[in-house]
């Protein structure tokens, strides 16, 4: 980043899963100028209340709730004890592996767990000398990419004597997935629910075939406001939550509105179908609200970046954030989805290659959002990326919110 603006700030969030894969915590991951600083340790109470709110609040099937944050502690915090002044409820502790388990570390965590905070240990490799911190840890979290399955399984068979719930992070498919339920792990991490699950011979769907020419006719360029909705008033649950966005709080409209003709005469076009396709992809029962949930802060943030830039058409921006991850939703390759949702050639050149404008945009938000800080380019407003990233979490949670009664 630009070493000019020490302010910057770089944060995002990683959901952690339960077996079900519902969203049980975050793990916050950051990047700031000052290699010991975190966002939540330099500021009042107040502001750290504010931040953690605003990183952990989800609408989960239409309820509003706060699930607790990970954040990774060095030795000097750990053992100066400068933890944010928030509640003990709303974070878990995690001790890095590189921190030597000496009697200093070991008072530390022990002074920490009296005082009723729940403590991980993360990037865990079973040794002896882990003993007295085990005693205290809450949760223990096994990295399954550095370890072969057979290796993940002598982990869990050390740990079984110690009162620790496993979590294993960094799974990369839904076969390690499977292997690491099978194993006895309650909790997960990674970046699997990005993954289509790919059954040979498998074909696509009938729902999954309207859902993409629904997709198709929103996206049509000749798609005029009569024909839109038309389209639209064919689907009750389509037409009930557009209407209902529309009438929330988000769009403070001064009367309500009671048709989609005037809905897309207040909005515009391509509001309107931006919250169409959004509803319509949400619409997959079969898939962890989590991945709908991420698709929309891509997107958004996309969106977010490019008009802070002034870029023209930034609807296409939100559309390929949307649309480079549609195909986890419908569990097909991303170049059959391509091929059969006919986006602009902008579009589909930025999922498909990251190229162009908006793929280069595209590519720095995935990057962002995945905590990859080393491949953004160095002269990336940091500034302007977080905020765009925390707008995106808000605008998010309000939708969500709002497509549900």
């Amino acid at each position: 980043m630009d070493s000019s603006e020490n302010s910057q700030v770089l944060m995002a969030r990683q959901p952690i899963f339960d077996r079900n894969q519902k969203v049980v915590a975050y793990e916050l991951l950051y990047r700031t100028e000052d290699a010991q600083g975190h966002a939540l340790f330099s500021n009042s109470e107040a502001t750290s209340e504010v931040i953690l709110n605003a990183y952990t609040s989800i609408s989960d099937s239409g309820e509003l709730k706060r699930v607790p944050a990970f954040i990774n502690l060095t030795r000097d915090i750990l053992v100066e004890q400068q933890l944010p002044e928030v509640s003990k409820k709303h974070i878990v502790l995690e001790i890095l592996e590189d921190i030597e388990p000496d009697d200093e570390v070991v008072e530390a965590v022990r002074k920490l767990h009296a005082e009723g905070y729940r403590i991980a240990m993360d990037d865990f490799v079973y040794d002896p000398k882990f003993d007295s911190l085990l005693e205290l840890a809450h949760i223990v979290k096994v990295d399954v990419f550095e370890l072969s399955m057979e290796e993940v399984g002598n982990q869990v068979a050390q740990l079984k004597k110690h009162k620790v719930t496993l979590l294993a992070e960094k799974i990369e498919t839904h076969e390690q997935l499977e292997a690491c339920v099978d194993l006895g792990f309650k909790l997960f991490q990674g970046h699997f629910l990005s993954k289509p699950k790919v059954i040979k011979g498998k074909k696509i769907q009938g729902s999954q075939v309207a859902l993409m020419q629904l997709i198709q006719e929103l996206q049509s360029a000749n798609a005029t406001p009569e024909k839109l909705e038309e389209l639209i008033i064919r689907d009750p649950a389509l037409t009930y939550k557009l209407l209902r966005i529309v009438n929330s709080a988000g769009y403070s409209l001064v009367r309500q509105v009671e048709s989609i003709a005037e809905a897309i005469v207040l909005l515009g076009l391509e509001q309107v179908k931006k919250w169409a396709t959004l509803i319509a992809m949400s619409s997959n029962q079969d898939k962890p609200e989590e991945l709908s949930r991420s698709l929309l802060i891509r997107g958004r943030m996309c969106e977010e970046v490019a008009q802070a830039l002034k870029l023209s058409n930034y609807g296409s921006y939100f559309m390929a954030g949307m649309m480079s991850g549609l195909h986890a939703l419908l569990d097909i390759e991303r170049e059959t989805m391509l091929e059969q949702v006919p986006l602009g050639d902008d579009i589909k050149e930025a999922v498909s290659m990251g190229q162009g404008p908006i793929g280069q945009i595209l590519r720095n938000v995935v990057n962002y959002e995945n905590g990859d800080w080393d491949l953004l380019p160095s002269d990336l407003d940091g500034n302007l990326y977080d905020a765009a990233y925390r707008a995106s979490l808000e605008w998010t949670q309000e939708s969500m919110q709002a497509m549900y009664e």
